[in-house]
């Protein structure tokens, strides 16, 4: 089957499986956006693009919802008990919802000064290969040394809002290609000494707003600029990225309940080297 002769069809399987990757490695510490840059550079595709990559997290943001249903439901209640009786730490679940819009405030406010003060972020050279590779080898280590240093004792009854702060403070690093959302906001968990399910689930749970919001302004610019036969492709990703993302979800948080996350700082080392040694 030649690229000629079957152009759609290669497009479809090209969206599907970049959806794949993206659920894959949203929730996985290792970086989708640089996995959606690297897999199409070494496979000879183009570059599928800021504003479809950002369009497929939706897939995810839907996935971690779905995933999380139980909690979104009693976050939601929460969320009226906030409004209705003003008192955001009441308990749990109302502490829940503040820490998670205190983490969101960073990303959002670092995302709009790039939006309107940095017009030509998604083609500058921080989108680079080589920008990726030394950025995933950095974000490696420190992953390295918040296993080795955090105490990993706080359970969500024990952490405090400078936890909270510190996250949303590393969340908006995620702003750069290769620095991970889920593996930047689980360092900075880990450093604080939050232990590992904990500050997985925790950090799934503050990605939502970030990754549906970013999701939903690019899929809108696709829409609002796209024929309906480039829109198809993207739907298909995300579809592929909904699915990959639960998996991703799931195992992901049953092995960090068991396991350290050295063999995510060791896949990162050999992955920007890998890319570093290909330019």
């Amino acid at each position: 089957m030649s690229y000629e002769i079957y152009p759609l069809v290669f497009i479809y399987v090209k969206s599907f499986l970049l959806g794949i990757i993206q659920g894959i490695t949203e929730f996985l510490p290792i970086s989708s956006t640089a996995h959606l840059k690297v897999v199409p550079y070494l496979f000879g595709w183009s570059d599928p693009g800021v504003s479809f990559s950002a369009s497929l997290q939706l897939g995810s943001a839907f996935a971690v919802i779905y995933y999380f249903r139980d909690d979104i439901t009693i976050i939601v209640h929460s969320l009226f008990s906030i409004f209705m009786h003003r008192m955001p730490f009441k308990d749990d679940n109302t502490r829940l919802v503040t820490y998670i819009f205190v983490a969101n405030i960073p990303i959002f406010v670092f995302g709009l000064l790039i939006k309107l003060y940095w017009q030509n972020f998604s083609d500058s050279n921080i989108r680079g290969l080589f920008s990726i590779a030394i950025i995933s080898i950095v974000m490696a280590l420190l992953l390295g040394f918040a296993e080795i240093y955090g105490k990993r004792k706080k359970i969500f009854a024990d952490i405090n809002l400078r936890d909270v702060i510190l996250l949303g403070m590393s969340q908006s690093l995620a702003l750069f290609p290769g620095v991970s959302r889920s593996g930047i906001t689980l360092t900075s968990a880990l450093f604080s000494g939050i232990e590992r399910k904990t500050a997985a689930r925790f950090s799934f749970l503050v990605g939502i707003p970030a990754i549906s919001i970013s999701g939903f302004v690019e899929l809108f610019t696709i829409f609002r600029t796209a024929s309906l036969i480039d829109i198809v492709p993207t739907i298909i990703g995300i579809i592929s990225s909904f699915f990959s993302s639960i998996f991703a979800i799931d195992v992901f948080l049953r092995f960090v309940a068991k396991n350290n996350t050295f063999v995510f700082v060791y896949y990162r080392l050999i992955f920007g080297t890998l890319i570093l040694s290909t330019l």
